[in-house]
């Protein structure tokens, strides 16, 4: 009996001092608090490249490279830009990232058919304390106002301008050489007008009881570009109602598995 209980008394005595050890310590690392700001821009003309928020809009992407000993790091959860073509994260360790973004512009990260790269324009930075990036980008469409929305029986008409960003070569000297290329990526698809009782207006944040869209088939709406565009609202707005409205339009390309807007900025409209 007596050899029972010592055995149980040393039993013991190990569990309560593997208890003080690194096993059962709290994680007593800092919380990530250094922060990344950034800025998406027309490569052209420095303006701002307007987006949404949500898959549809600008899509970011970090990859910390710290961590030794891995071969394929994997990425942060993905965030989006703000619809003014800027974003934050404020929850970062400090480290070196890779930061890549993927929106309604030519592809930062090209490879060919066979995963060979042939362009790479994101950017490795050190991020520590406040950390400013600037991607400098390629839209494929502009999308402009012509004038201020006019509003009838409840209906709001918009006139607006697309144009090509980019040109029909430069966009087939950078994305022919990935493979499968087609004329067809460059046809316009459409033309929206988001309308919302909110100012994020866009395609996630919409009400479809209003906006109005115009479909193109094939290359038709390649005919539109350069030229004043109405489009109007559906549906009657009631009166006394303040909404916001922006004009997109796409091209058939898809960047990250999404076909992306190229945008307008809001406006406010208020109903009479």
């Amino acid at each position: 009996m007596k050899k029972r209980l010592t055995l149980l008394h040393i039993l013991l005595c190990a569990l309560l001092s593997l208890s003080s050890c690194d096993l059962f310590e709290l994680d007593n690392y800092d919380a990530p608090a250094e922060t990344l700001q950034g800025e998406v821009v027309d490569v052209a003309t420095g303006e701002p490249v307007l987006t949404d928020q949500g898959s549809e809009g600008i899509r970011v992407r970090l990859t910390e490279l710290s961590w030794t000993g891995v071969e394929t790091p994997t990425h942060n959860p993905d965030f989006y830009c703000k619809p003014d073509g800027s974003f934050q994260h404020t929850k970062l360790f400090k480290g070196a990232y890779n930061v890549r973004i993927d929106g309604p512009f030519i592809p930062l990260v090209r490879e060919d058919g066979n995963g060979v790269p042939i362009g790479d324009e994101t950017q490795t930075v050190e991020i520590g304390g406040l950390t400013r990036v600037k991607f400098e980008v390629q839209p494929f469409l502009k999308v402009e106002w012509v004038s201020e929305p006019t509003v009838s029986n409840g209906k709001i008409t918009a006139r607006v301008k697309v144009t090509r960003a980019v040109s029909e070569e430069e966009f087939r000297a950078k994305i022919e050489p990935i493979g499968g290329y087609s004329s067809s990526f460059l046809n316009v698809t459409d033309i929206q007008l988001f309308v919302s009782g909110s100012s994020s207006v866009g395609y996630r944040a919409r009400d479809e009881r209003w906006s109005g869209k115009l479909e193109y088939a094939g290359s038709a709406g390649n005919a539109e570009l350069g030229k004043t565009v109405a489009i109007q609202s559906i549906g009657a707005i009631p009166s006394g109602r303040k909404v916001f409205v922006r004009a997109a339009a796409r091209i058939n390309y898809e960047t990250a598995s999404h076909k992306r807007y190229n945008y307008t900025e809001p406006l406010e409209v208020i109903i009479p």
